[in-house]
């Protein structure tokens, strides 16, 4: 059996190194398994690093095996991320599942995601709340404290509860453990030596000194260039040629594609557009997943072909990853895939077509749809 742990690293910074030292103090010699989000994240950012990058960093601080969350998970909302995330988990044996919390309150984890998946009048407050023009956070959070008494306000807390529902929900055998954190995630401003990736994120854009704030492996793998103009142009290129169409990407609903189009000709970067397009109901981040969704051509079509898991992709691995990969794949009912071929093809056309894109608007010239995973031996990566 394995440990999971489910990350971005955008980018690997001190915290992640806190994180991991404490997994590895939880693990007591088990395999640690790191699901990690690729080239396009959660809340519609691109990876300032690319996933191989942050594979080799991955491994070089001690995780055994790294798989890639596919992007049809790895960019949507926290119940469907952790869909994603946990049903990995589930076809590589893991029995438990260990991640960052601002509260680290399991119980009361749980105690919320059986009301979240039994109680049918919760589902009515939430689709009250919704009606009422609240985005689903606050409708969630508020729904919660009308029947439990307590609020999930906190992003991680967020995600820590629908990973809890989905251990429910999937029946699965994981034992969910947490780690507080030590730093406020919504924090803009560098602080101390554990910092959040927010702050860090701002602080590479404004060509400040990070090297406190992270490892030295980190820096030798980030890019100097603003890719952030680059974005913006390639997505008001899809946005004007597709102006009859935006409604067929996934998450473009209620008519929100009229205020896109209305706010493209009257904003000159990315920020300034998702400002003018949001609303009380669509937050940054929703706006921010949308225009990821649109960017890549991800459509509603598609989410619902790739709405189960239909393969497993590794990134990399070292010798005892490489052992306990060998040791449960002839138990996985569905594709381990390590290098891409004419059979599997087909199954990662949404992830080649995304890596594709990811390199366009990073200028990144690594082959990412001709890498194999990466291999890391008792003393290199190769």
């Amino acid at each position: 059996m394995a440990v999971g742990i489910i990350c971005e690293y955008n980018p690997f910074h001190n915290g992640h190194l806190y994180h991991l030292n404490k997994v590895k103090e939880l693990a007591n010699g088990e395999e640690i398994i790191l699901i990690l989000g690729g080239n396009f994240l959660q809340r519609g950012n691109l990876s300032i690093i690319n996933k191989y990058d942050k594979t080799k960093i991955a491994l070089e601080y001690g995780i055994n095996l790294v798989v890639e969350l596919p992007f049809q998970y790895a960019t949507q909302s926290s119940d469907l991320f952790a869909k994603g995330a946990i049903s990995i988990l589930k076809k590589l044996k893991c029995n438990k599942l260990i991640f960052g919390s601002e509260s680290a309150n399991i119980e009361l984890f749980k105690q919320l995601a059986k009301i979240q998946l039994n109680d049918k009048e919760y589902n009515k407050r939430i689709k009250r709340y919704l009606k009422d023009g609240l985005n689903y956070p606050t409708a969630l959070s508020r729904a919660l404290k009308d029947f439990s008494n307590f609020t999930i306000i906190e992003p991680n807390d967020i995600l820590a509860l629908s990973y809890i529902k989905e251990i429910i929900s999937q029946n699965v055998d994981i034992v969910p453990l947490a780690i507080k954190r030590t730093n406020n995630y919504h924090d803009t401003e560098l602080n101390n030596e554990i910092s959040s990736a927010t702050s860090i994120r701002k602080a590479i854009k404004e060509l400040k000194d990070i090297k406190n704030y992270v490892p030295n492996i980190t820096l030798e793998y980030l890019k100097k260039e603003n890719w952030e103009n680059n974005y913006f142009n390639f997505l008001k290129y899809k946005i004007i040629t597709e102006k009859n169409n935006l409604n067929k990407y996934q998450t473009v609903d209620e008519g929100i594609e009229n205020r896109i189009l209305k706010g493209i000709y009257n904003s000159n970067n990315l920020e300034e557009l998702i400002n003018i397009v949001k609303t009380k109901r669509y937050t940054y981040n929703k706006i921010n997943r949308m225009f990821t969704h649109i960017l890549c051509s991800f459509t509603k079509e598609e989410v619902k072909k790739n709405k189960e898991l239909k393969y497993i992709r590794i990134l990399g691995f070292d010798n005892i990853g490489k052992k306990y990969l060998n040791s449960i794949k002839r138990e996985c009912n569905i594709p381990i895939i390590t290098n891409i071929k004419k059979e599997n093809i087909d199954l990662l056309s949404l992830e080649l077509k995304c890596d594709s894109i990811y390199n366009l608007v990073m200028n990144d010239n690594t082959e990412l749809f001709k890498q194999k995973p990466i291999i890391k031996n008792d003393t290199n990566l190769i």
